[in-house]
């Protein structure tokens, strides 16, 4: 039995066989989205087969199934990130099981750098598209032709249009953009910042493009925003650091929140 069958029988036996609907993973000092499910079960990393358990401060370690805005979702607390373990690929097992319980739809979310004046610390930008900057990828070594996957609208424009219809209805400014995908765990030098401005980004975090290519390939929808924390390096005055990360996330975690019940309600 691969892993994520085994997880899906786990999870199915502590949180109830009705398939899961919606898929979401939470970005450093978002762990607040948790608290929007009811009839809510929760279930370690540790307690499931080949799950990550991360060590990255700020992020949770437990999977929550519950309801959100009527739906049956299931929400990772926390990632592993490339940096941890070197491994494009680390994420594979979590969303192998999300889609073995049969979330369709995959929600991202991140904290990330700003390149734009326009999209300051504390607002959202939804992820338009990405630049896979670092060149790993978490399909080297599938052996399988389904490894070639078209990544045009990697960011489905349906869930894209009914997000900015929702921001609209709320008062959220909410910005679209791209965002590149550094490995970390350093952050980027300010000539890094230059040359991928150049390269047409608006973003960029150590996270999410590995999950978004993952999920493409499981044939899942994929939705994507980034709680902005700082300016990329040299950008503004501001000291980076993770510290920092975490206490500016908490800026936009209200806005996204609002954002994530209302768009899961309407899926």
């Amino acid at each position: 039995m691969s892993a994520a069958n085994a997880n899906a029988e786990i999870i199915r036996d502590r949180a109830g066989s009705e398939p899961i609907e919606v898929a979401l993973v939470l970005g450093s000092g978002l762990s607040g989205v948790g608290d929007l499910l009811s009839d809510r079960e929760e279930i370690r990393y540790d307690e499931l087969v080949d799950f990550p358990t991360g060590g990255v401060s700020g992020h949770g370690k437990a999977l929550l199934v519950g309801t959100l805005s009527g739906k049956r979702t299931a929400i990772l607390t926390g990632r592993a990130h490339y940096y941890e373990e070197g491994r494009a690929d680390v994420m594979r097992v979590p969303l192998e099981t999300m889609r073995a319980v049969g979330a369709k739809t995959l929600l991202l979310t991140n904290s990330a750098g700003s390149l734009e004046n326009d999209i300051a610390p504390g607002e959202l930008m939804m992820i338009s598209d990405h630049i896979n900057y670092n060149g790993f990828n978490p399909l080297i070594g599938e052996p399988t032709d389904d490894r070639f996957v078209n990544m045009v609208d990697a960011y489905d424009p349906q869930l894209r249009k009914q997000a900015l219809s929702i921001a609209d209805d709320l008062w959220i400014t909410l910005k679209e953009g791209v965002y590149a995908w550094y490995s970390g765990p350093t952050f980027e030098t300010p000539a890094e910042i230059r040359m991928i401005k150049g390269f047409g980004a608006n973003a960029v975090g150590m996270s999410t493009v590995p999950e978004a290519i993952l999920a493409r390939f499981l044939g899942m929808r994929v939705w994507a925003c980034s709680s902005i924390t700082n300016m990329g390096a040299g950008l503004s005055d501001e000291t980076i650091s993770h510290q920092h990360t975490k206490e500016m996330a908490l800026k936009g975690a209200k806005k996204l929140e609002q954002l994530l019940e209302r768009l899961v309600g309407e899926l």
